[in-house]
């Protein structure tokens, strides 16, 4: 594990593993997961020089004193600003929910920088009922006081959007994204999160994201749906394709939000994308 500077002050986490001269594939983790939301594709990608990021507030990354700064045009400038500490001209981005955003937006504002976008479970639309769920449990420490019981509600909750999940899996999850107290389960990124995300709905309706999207045309490009997800509609899911016809893209039966990207019809679409770089 290493760390970099950013421009304002803040030192974020990062790792390198696989092919050192391979092609560089940065991933981009959601909003409250840190790097180690690729534990399960990592053993797939040894092939890439595979860069993963602990966001700024997430993981073992410096939490931002201003939490106004917990957005996408400033995630996205961290990205930029972690490619020139690497000396790196471009790279792939592999960004999963709020990843594939900070994606999109490297796309809109710095697309000679990209090799090619992959977006799991993530697009240009978020319904209501997926904002809603997120923001139950954003910035809010789980009820449960161990992770024996968290993973007991986890493996419950995810159960009718992930068919055939093993409980150890769920229990993975929670072992590997709150850090057990005598106080009871913390969270591993900064609550503030949340004001951000309040403050954000509080000045006004979403932008229109599209845009960003269209920024991915003339790239090598694909995106990844849970076929029950809820952060990503199969509506979006097919206008994306329509509206950009050298999308590649699959749709996972029996995951929801989100894929864990060692799928292998996931792994085969990475692949395919990163093959027309």
């Amino acid at each position: 594990m290493s760390n970099f500077t950013t421009t304002d002050g803040l030192s974020l986490l990062f790792e390198e593993s696989g092919t050192p001269t391979g092609i560089p594939l940065i991933c981009l983790a959601g909003l409250t997961r840190d790097s180690r939301d690729f534990r399960y594709f990592a053993p797939h990608a040894q092939r890439y020089r595979l860069i993963t990021l602990d966001a700024r507030g997430r993981g073992q990354s410096d939490h931002d004193p201003q939490f106004e700064n917990y957005n996408v045009p400033r995630e996205a400038q961290d990205v930029l600003e972690l490619m020139d500490h690497l000396v790196l001209p471009q790279a792939a981005l592999l960004g999963t929910s709020r990843g594939g955003m900070v994606a999109m937006m490297l796309a809109a504002s710095a697309k000679p920088r990209l090799m090619a976008v992959i977006l799991n479970d993530v697009g240009p639309v978020i319904p209501a009922n997926g904002i809603e769920r997120i923001m139950q449990y954003v910035g809010r420490r789980p009820a449960a006081k161990t992770q024996a019981q968290a993973a007991e509600t986890l493996t419950a909750l995810m159960a009718p959007a992930f068919a055939g999940v093993p409980a150890q899996r769920w229990r993975e999850e929670v072992e590997t994204f709150y850090d057990s107290t005598p106080q009871g389960l913390q969270l591993r990124y900064d609550p503030r999160i949340r004001d951000a995300l309040l403050a954000q709905a509080e000045a006004g309706p979403v932008p229109d994201l599209w845009p960003l999207f269209l920024a991915l045309d003339g790239l090598p490009c694909g995106v990844i749906r849970g076929a029950n997800s809820d952060v990503l509609s199969h509506e979006t899911y097919v206008e994306m394709q329509a509206r950009l016809p050298a999308l590649q893209a699959v749709e996972l039966p029996g995951r929801g939000h989100v894929p864990f990207l060692d799928e292998p019809a996931a792994l085969s679409l990475i692949q395919s994308v990163l093959e027309q770089i």
